[in-house]
This record gives structure tokens, sequence and C-alpha cells, in this order.
């Protein structure tokens, strides 16, 4: 059995991500028929097509498309592996990719990445804010923050801290509409509900002994974004759920009140996420260690 075309696989990544054989061959210091060569050697042993070319561009076959995430880690792994075996103090540079949510990202992560590119000044960030979740493989992410209850995956992860949520309204609105006093009661309130999550439109509710209650909402207000709620319920205008680091500062200040404080919507934590890999490039894994110390 012959060896994989392990450089005929980064290339082909490295074509998927750059989009252009001319790219590649500038960024990879090669000849674009070397670039050429490599993907149809590639696709010659496959016996499948990667690219649907066409003298204005290329674009990712089916076939290539479930391929490239092997392209990748195959990538990733190489050059990982290649600085294992070296001084990792002098290959702090070159980009590292990150996703994370946009109100976390806006609030306290970007502070964090401003020391980091002080700390590290030959390594550059793409940072992308998203409240979507992102594919970390498929999309070409070195790691992402998640603010959530993972799922099992094969993804690793690693947990900063837990994130309190909280039932909160201005005290103008409770002096008008009454606090409630138990979940039940929130069918007679304006909710303000976060949509971008599986079943929006249900609030699955635990408190103390480990009680358990599904409700419905009434919806006056919807976003798939905390932030944009909070001038409205520091308006008095209904009650909504946000996690501490979007709400805390009004709470304490008193323009919010927590009114239901045994009461949660899940367990739910800050993580690091990232691909399976063991072996990550130094400059990523100076990027992951700097948010463990800073985000916790």
């Amino acid at each position: 059995m012959a060896l994989p075309d392990y450089e005929a696989w980064a290339i082909f990544a490295a074509v998927a991500r750059l989009g252009s054989f001319t790219a590649v061959a500038r960024e990879l210091a090669l000849s674009k028929p070397t670039i050429s060569k490599a993907i149809t050697r590639l696709e010659q042993s496959l016996g499948t097509v990667l690219f649907h070319r066409t003298s204005r561009k290329i674009s990712l076959s089916t076939a290539g498309k479930s391929l490239l995430p092997h392209a990748q880690q195959i990538a990733s792994d190489g050059e990982a592996a290649m600085e294992a075996a070296r001084d990792t103090t002098h290959l702090l540079r070159g980009q590292v990719r990150l996703a994370a949510p946009l109100s976390y990202g806006l609030s306290h992560l970007a502070p964090v990445i401003a020391d980091f590119m002080c700390a590290y000044p030959e390594i550059t960030v793409d940072l992308q804010l998203n409240d979507a979740r992102v594919d970390l493989i498929e999309e070409g992410f070195d790691c992402a923050i998640r603010i959530a209850a993972l799922p099992d995956s094969s993804l690793r992860a690693i947990k900063l801290r837990e994130v309190q949520g909280y039932f909160i309204a201005a005290p103008s609105y409770i002096r008008r509409m009454g606090q409630p006093r138990v979940p039940g009661d929130l069918v007679d309130h304006d909710c303000f509900v976060y949509s971008n999550s599986s079943s929006p439109e249900f609030w699955h509710i635990t408190g103390p002994n480990d009680q358990a209650t599904n409700l419905r909402p009434k919806c006056r207000f919807q976003s798939n974004n905390g932030d944009v709620m909070l001038p409205a319920l520091i308006a008095g205008r209904g009650i909504g759920y946000l996690p501490d680091f979007l709400c805390q500062k009004a709470l304490d200040a008193g323009q919010l009140i927590n009114v239901l404080p045994e009461w949660r919507m899940g367990d739910i934590a800050l993580n690091i996420v990232m691909p399976p890999s063991r072996l990550r490039p130094a400059r990523v894994d100076a990027l992951v260690n700097f948010l463990k110390e800073n985000l916790r």
C-alpha cells in the first residue's frame, strides 16, 4: 500500500482556503504548475474531482467539501509535528483563527486579544464574532469560545468557568406588573426571548431540589443577541434571561433585579474548544494559554 501524498493533501487544503492556485503558489513559495500538478495527482489517486475549475474561479466539488476536513487535519498535524521537533520559541508567528460569540467577544474578549497582540507581536489574529455555532474543522478555525453546556463530541474542550444566568427585570417593571414568585407566573408577563437556541419558544427551567418546569413564555421581544435586550429591560419593558457577563453591571447598579433567584435555565460554562488532534501549532497553544490565564 502506497503512503498518502501528504504534500498534495496540504496543498489541497491551502487551495480550498485561498481559492486560487496563484495565491497558494505565492504563500508556499512554489510554482503554479507545481500546485496544479499536486491537485491533479491527488484527484487521480482518489478517483474523483476535488475542484470545479472555470476561467474565472475554482470551487470545491461535493467530494472536495467532504474531504476538506481531513486535508485540513493533515496540514495542521504536519505543521504541529514540525514545530514540536524544534525550539518553538522562534515559531510564535503566523495567523490564529478564533471564533467567539458577538456580545462576549466585544465586551470581554477584545481587551484580552489586544493584550495578546502586544505580548506576541508576530502572531496575527483572525477573530470572527458570530452567535451562530461554527464548524471548527470545516471552516478552518484553530479554536473557539463557546458559552454553553457542551454536548459530547470529538472536539477538545477546556472549561474556564461557570456562567450564571438570571431572570431579570427593572424595578419599575416589577412595581407596575408585580414580581413572579415561581416560573409558572412568567406566562402572565412580557418576556424577552433569546432566539439563537435549539428551542427558543420553550423555557426549560430548574430550581430548588432539582425541580423542573417547561413553559412557553409570552414573547414581547425576541433577538439572536442578548446585548440588544438590555436597554429595553432597563427601561422596564419586560423580563428576560441573560448570562452574568451581559447583565452583572446593571444588577450591581440596581438598574435590574434578579426576580427568580432560585431558578435558572440550565448549567452553562465558558469554554475554549479546539479540533480533536492534540498536535497544535505553537502560536495556537500560545493563544489558548493566554485565554486560559485571562478569561477565568
